[in-house]
């Protein structure tokens, strides 16, 4: 198991787009941030996609979090939280 710790910019866009949403896009919003922190606590390194140097991103509709792991310490560090919508 993994610690997972938000930089507060993270938090800070991760509030700015549930405040901006419609009701049905904060349950969203609130769901995919549990499953996604439930993905990185369970098993962060192979969560999502590699990126540039030892960075990783996933998704959960309508999150995008990019985030980084530190093996020997346990612990997963949220970097940015983006908020996307489906092309319909």
């Amino acid at each position: 198991m993994f610690r997972v710790e938000w930089l507060q910019r993270a938090l800070d866009d991760l509030t700015t787009g549930w405040l901006q949403a419609s009701a049905q896009e904060r349950l969203a919003i609130t769901s995919a941030s549990h499953a996604l922190e439930e993905g990185l606590r369970t098993d962060p390194q192979h969560e999502g996609e590699s990126r540039e140097g030892d960075v990783r991103i996933a998704f959960e509709a309508p999150l995008a979090v990019s985030f980084h792991v530190d093996p020997y310490r346990r612990l997963v560090t949220v970097l940015h939280v983006r908020l996307f919508r489906r092309r319909q």
